[in-house]
């Protein structure tokens, strides 16, 4: 099965080559790390380490994502699946294999949940935690599909993400995702993976304004497609 691997980067210097040098080459074809407008040596960075790198200076997660899908786009041989994560070291690459083994098991769009997996104490601050709780509570009362995270570590099939239609730029991408897989009827599954502390400090979880439009947008997402 023919494997990309899909990273944005805003501001990761010190964490983007570990992420993409424990990435095995034996399962993925291509890390592609799309940095968007940092103001460090994030790309240098992750060119050093291999990966392909994509600019994106329109701020926004989601817009990062759709840059590296554009990309894939123009390739003569189009990956049969997606892997997505972070780049600041907080989940561990190593753990890919559990959601290709997931895929190949026959569902369509995997999630690495932190929740049922080990966490180190404080990777998950307490708005995290119960702003997950809330999310995927709402998925499951409003689409009858089971999370426990919105964790961005996620694998999905190629085709289910082209025909899913994602628009969200920004914090809302994650649950865009979720919500219209489960909508749409596909095969949707978890699998517990290990999170540690972040390199760094979250834009989002880090600071009160990122804590605040993150939660609106993911919300504002889940009654959206209802």
């Amino acid at each position: 099965m023919i494997c990309d691997v899909i990273i944005p980067a805003f501001n990761e210097e010190k964490s983007v080559s570990k992420v993409v040098e424990e990435i095995s080459k034996d399962l993925v074809r291509h890390v592609i790390v799309v940095d968007n407008n940092s103001k460090d040596r994030t790309s240098q960075k992750a060119k050093e380490s291999g990966a392909i790198v994509l600019k994106e200076k329109r701020q926004g997660y989601g817009y990062a994502c759709l840059k590296g899908m554009s990309w894939l786009r123009e390739q003569e041989v189009k990956p049969e699946l997606i892997i997505f994560m972070d780049a600041d070291y907080s989940d561990y690459p190593e753990e890919a294999s559990k959601l290709i083994d997931k895929i190949d098991d026959g569902f369509d769009l995997v999630i690495g949940s932190r929740v049922i997996g080990k966490r180190e104490k404080g990777s998950l601050t307490p708005q995290q935690v119960f702003g997950n709780a809330l999310a995927t509570k709402l998925i499951k009362w409003f689409y009858s599909v089971s999370f426990t995270d919105l964790g961005p570590f996620r694998a999905i099939r190629w085709n289910v993400l082209e025909d899913l239609k994602m628009v969200d730029k920004t914090y809302g991408w994650t649950a865009e995702m979720q919500v219209k897989a489960a909508k749409n009827g596909y095969r949707c599954a978890e699998v517990a993976v290990n999170y540690r502390k972040r390199i760094g400090v979250s834009k989002v979880s880090g600071t009160l304004k990122g804590t605040v439009m993150a939660g609106y947008k993911i919300l504002a997402t889940i009654f959206k497609y209802i």
